[in-house]
């Protein structure tokens, strides 16, 4: 009994003394408790592995000795300062940033020549989902460059790291379950198994479990292979928007020039008229003219900038694309680039300069507009098509110029009113 119990004390003293180590040499214990926990919650996911037809041998293969990226976005670690949100650059550049000539240009470019090499298999592709080579292109261009940006990390540890740490944990730890069926099924090594921060994977950026659901076998090998088959790739993200809804033989939108002194506010995605009242309403398209088949469409305006940019008539497909990534600029983007590699042009209206405010003084914004019933949409910092309208309508509201854009000022407005009352 003694001996067990000083055996007990000394081992305790040794582990203390081990923390107490690591902590001199620059880990400090919770650190090291942290970690503890990571490897912990690592290994409490075996049973769910297992059920999804992980081996042993490649879970723990894929597991042991892993540590977090504390590197990544949209972390939330304990006992670190909350870390300003980086984000992806579809939510927190400004529409001019983001959608920048020279990019969208060298894409183009670059898609056009592509089309030409894969005309085949895309016109294969456009026959069976329904989704023109121009637009698949896009988003392969958009994605990874045509498969020239090499993904920057390892997978399994983006993943676990954002499902023990991330916001959305839950998700990403279903996500993880599934890379690992990846790896236990021999579609890529685990050298090979690279991703975005988020976990996308191949050419055209699929989440694992989106792999097993779209993933497609286009070039008859007998393999899913989005890592190294274009065609592959290409019919994978056509058939993920044909099952978004993709609409054949559609536009995604117009881009317009809008009436002198118009109401921003109706720039709103649930105030639709067809195409043909919209151009009744002196709605001018700049570039295309509307075809006759989808002049009694359904469309919405999208100002991205308020009133300091382009405007759009948006349609049915331009929300497929956004299903793809949930950003206004990424669709602006991929579809100005699939418009071009079909022969059109730049945005006829130029990005007007603007600031963006950082997330955190948007989210104060969010907050503040939903306490005055203007805004009902998720407080997430972004300033989105419903952000700007909400904003909008405090502006008039408050005899401000209504250009339905988030500045400084603005939001200053709003505290001092909500201290004065």
């Amino acid at each position: 009994m003694i001996v067990l119990t000083v055996r007990r004390l000394t081992g305790a003293v040794l582990a203390a003394a081990a923390l107490l180590s690591l902590s001199v040499v620059g880990m400090p214990a919770s650190a090291i408790a942290s970690n503890a926990a990571f490897s912990a919650w690592l290994a409490s996911l075996w049973p769910e592995a297992e059920q999804l037809g992980v081996s042993r041998r490649t879970f723990e293969a894929a597991t042991r000795g892993l540590k977090p990226n504390l590197s990544l976005p949209d972390l939330v670690i304990p006992g670190r300062p909350k870390a300003r949100p980086r984000g992806q650059a579809e939510f927190v550049q400004t529409p001019a940033r983001y959608l920048r000539e020279r990019s969208l240009a060298s894409l183009a470019a670059r898609g056009r020549s592509l089309n030409k090499k894969y005309r085949s298999t895309l016109l294969r592709i456009e026959r069976e989902f329904g989704v023109p080579p121009h637009v698949v292109l896009a988003i392969w261009g958009r994605e990874t460059a045509y498969g020239g940006y090499k993904l920057p990390h390892d997978a399994i540890r983006a993943l676990a790291t954002q499902g023990f740490y991330g916001k959305r944990k839950d998700f990403f730890r279903n996500e993880l379950l599934f890379a690992l069926k990846i790896l236990e099924e021999g579609h890529v090594t685990r050298a090979k198994l690279r991703s975005s921060w988020g976990g996308a994977l191949g050419h055209t950026q699929f989440l694992p479990s989106e792999f097993y659901k779209l993933a497609v076998d286009f070039d008859g090998d007998g393999r899913r292979d989005i890592w190294r088959s274009v065609p592959d790739a290409l019919a994978s993200a056509a058939k993920q928007l044909a099952e978004k809804g993709w609409q054949r033989g559609r536009h995604w939108a117009y881009e317009v020039r809008v009436p002198a002194g118009l109401d921003c506010t109706i720039a709103d995605p649930d105030y639709t008229l067809t195409l043909r009242e919209w151009l009744r309403h002196g709605f001018v398209p700049t570039s295309r003219k509307v075809s006759a088949a989808e002049l009694d469409e359904k469309a919405s305006l999208l100002m991205p900038a308020g009133l300091y940019g382009p405007a759009f008539l948006i349609l049915p497909n331009y929300y497929v694309i956004k299903s793809y990534n949930f950003s206004d600029l990424y669709v602006l983007f991929v579809g100005n680039v699939s418009d071009r590699i079909a022969g059109g042009s730049a945005f006829a209206t130029p990005w007007r300069k603007v600031v963006q405010l950082r997330s955190e003084a948007v989210e104060e914004m969010q907050e503040r507009l939903a306490a005055l019933g203007l805004y009902t949409d998720k407080i997430d910092g972004k300033a989105g098509m419903r952000t700007r309208l909400a904003l909008g309508s405090y502006q008039k509201a408050n005899r401000l110029k209504a250009d339905c854009w988030p500045t400084a000022a603005v939001l200053d407005h709003m505290r001092r009113q909500a201290t004065s009352r």
